[in-house]
């Protein structure tokens, strides 16, 4: 009579122990396919340093032509309108 009920009173704690590693295996095969994606995609995006204070709009006109930001073209024209 008591056979199988010792077992199935504690089969629901199997079955949530499966739910929860289930859960984490998809949230960190989630996590590995969005770290792989922004790791290839090569977006080197980093947030523009903030201006220092006392730091002029030719010092910041430069490090933004040093870092790439803007063109030569368009670092000349900055430094025509401020007078050099």
């Amino acid at each position: 009579m008591m056979g199988n009920f010792g077992y199935t009173g504690f089969a629901w704690i199997g079955m949530l122990l499966g739910l929860v590693i289930t859960i984490g295996v998809i949230v960190g095969f989630v996590i590995l396919v969005v770290w792989a994606v922004r790791r290839m995609s090569g977006n080197t995006y980093q947030p523009a340093s903030p201006n220092l204070p006392g730091q002029s709009a030719r010092d910041i006109a430069q490090v933004r032509y040093a870092k790439g930001e803007i063109t030569r073209e368009e670092y000349q024209q900055i430094l025509a309108d401020l007078g050099r």
